[in-house]
């Protein structure tokens, strides 16, 4: 690693990476059934989704996780399994064997794209205002806070 990477307010600390869209960073985030945030993880935008499940879920009791075909990997349906949590996932298309999900408890999936909606009406997070991952994520929870409130 060279030495920018060392340094306490360098490019490690601003979980921005390049992606097609250009210099993005991706929340990864999850709501309550009320769509209230629960907890978030910041990753860099060319890391999959997949490397933010981790974090999210750990240490964390829930008795479902609604999630994309994108999250359908063996070994979360393994830990959701040995948790007693429900998995709704659609399985991949690229599966040799299918498996059955819960559609219509899928439908409220709607409450976790609702959520970024309303948190893209915030211009700092929309716009990525913030330079570091720290202050960046400050106002997440502080939007997070006034769209519960609302």
């Amino acid at each position: 690693t060279s030495s920018w990477t060392r340094r306490k307010r360098g490019a490690c600390h601003q979980a921005i990476g390049k992606s097609r869209g250009g210099m993005t960073t991706k929340i990864m985030a999850m709501v309550d059934a009320l769509g209230n945030l629960v907890d978030f993880t910041l990753l860099k935008g060319q890391q999959h989704d997949m490397a933010g499940v981790k974090p999210l879920i750990k240490d964390k009791e829930f008795g479902a996780l609604l999630a994309d075909r994108a999250f359908d990997t063996d070994w979360l349906l393994l830990d959701l399994e040995e948790r007693g949590s429900k998995a709704v996932i659609p399985p991949k298309r690229s599966r040799l064997k299918q498996r059955d999900f819960d559609k219509e408890m899928y439908k409220w999936r709607h409450l976790i794209e609702n959520f970024f909606c309303k948190l893209k009406d915030f211009k700092k997070i929309a716009m990525r205002a913030e330079k570091t991952d720290e202050s960046f994520a400050a106002n997440i929870y502080l939007a997070a806070m006034i769209i519960h409130l609302r």
